[in-house]
């Protein structure tokens, strides 16, 4: 990404970020009466609190250790609670501007106003936390989402293929090595026979994966043809060379605009992201140029971690297309956002031939907080004729 470019984008986002604080602190604030030193703790605390998101952004990378792994749970907390506070701050102004014109509030509530708002604000905080922890342990809790597919080819051996699929699990500071250790459980339990990560196998810094020893985790998981994987966008944001030369370290396959088969049975293609560009100044090889030259009798199964040009790729006689990126919106509304988005955010959809699947992922972006989907595992039992 060009220098110019990237100053232009994190000065409008942070911006943005400024904003969104200051519009819930201006109305939180009026809780506490002028001049108390309630009011005064609760602004420390208040832009303490909001900074740090900022900060972990800024010091995750060049100084990894505890003290930046704290900050970045509070900020990463933090997003949630100002996606789920600015939405209640916007209700509370609505219903203070209908009543500015319709006066249609009990009296109770003028009687002690004071009283009102510091009670208003004790239930916001009440219902948010709530929600906000509620979307904690949810995304602590995959699941296993099961699929029975069939592909009308012939292939020599066996009929069948057990494929355990994992996206998107964002290794890091917040998904560490408790979580990489179920992950790794779990998809062991699975017995497949081949591993499929579909992208956004890192969050970004590695350092964090580093320290924490996080590749040694996924050296551990058990599949008899390997496992494979392809680049996300945020290997990208994060460095893909360093990134890729890591994973590989450890025992995964990375498919980079390339085609493979596997145990003479099938091809397994696997696509650079979609923002190569953004951060290379290079373009990606097309479908068609990584698909050149392969027998199409054979299965074709594909890796590409961002589901766009559904159309293309079943053009191109794919058998099963796997993706992810999406998180289904990992916080509720947004799934309405990427719904609009994608033709396909999250789930199974049958395109002409082409069997495709977006997987919800297994790991979180940001807060580590899900709401209105769940994390994932996929398991897919693919038959032959």
């Amino acid at each position: 990404m060009k220098t110019g470019i990237f100053i232009v984008f994190v000065s409008i986002v942070t911006l943005i970020y400024g904003l969104v604080n200051f519009y819930i602190f201006s109305r939180a604030v009026q809780a506490f009466p002028h001049g108390s030193s309630a009011r005064i703790w609760f602004t420390t605390a208040f832009w303490l609190i909001a900074s740090t998101f900022v900060l972990a952004r800024i010091l995750e990378r060049p100084l990894p250790c505890e003290f930046t792994g704290i900050i970045t749970w509070i900020g990463s907390f933090w997003l949630a609670f100002m996606l789920y506070f600015i939405m209640v701050v916007i209700l509370i102004d609505l219903v203070r501007l209908s009543e500015y014109f319709f006066h249609w509030l009990p009296s109770v509530f003028y009687l002690d106003y004071q009283k009102t708002k510091t009670i208003v604000f004790i239930v916001s905080v009440a219902l948010v936390s709530f929600v906000v922890i509620a979307g904690f342990i949810n995304a602590r809790i995959s699941r296993i989402k099961e699929l029975e597919l069939h592909i009308d080819k012939k292939v020599p051996g066996e009929k069948s293929l057990t494929i355990v699929i994992a996206s998107d699990i964002h290794l890091g500071t917040l998904i560490a090595r408790r979580k990489a250790t179920r992950l790794v459980e779990t998809i062991n339990s699975l017995k497949p026979e081949i591993v499929l990560l579909v992208g956004d196998i890192v969050d970004e810094d590695l350092a964090p994966v580093i320290k924490n020893d996080l590749g040694n985790s996924l050296s551990r998981i058990q599949s008899k043809l390997g496992v494979f994987a392809v680049t996300g966008n945020h290997e990208y944001i994060g460095g893909v060379e360093p990134a890729v030369k890591y994973l590989q370290q450890h025992g995964i396959t990375m498919l980079r605009d390339t085609t493979i088969l596997v145990d003479q049975r099938f091809y397994l293609a696997g696509r650079e992201d979609r923002d190569r560009p953004r951060f290379t100044g290079k373009n990606r090889a097309t479908l068609e140029e990584v698909l050149k030259g392969i027998d199409r009798s054979y299965p074709v199964i594909l890796m590409d971690h961002q589901p766009f040009s559904l159309n293309k790729t079943e053009a191109q006689g794919v058998d099963l297309s796997l993706f992810g990126h999406t998180h289904h919106g990992q916080l509720w509304p947004f799934n309405y956002i990427t719904k609009a988005i994608y033709d396909i955010s999250w789930g199974y959809k049958l395109i002409g031939k082409t069997h495709f699947y977006v997987s919800s992922g297994f790991g979180t972006w940001g807060p580590p907080v899900r709401l209105g989907n769940r994390p994932e595992i996929v398991l897919i039992k693919l038959t032959f004729n």
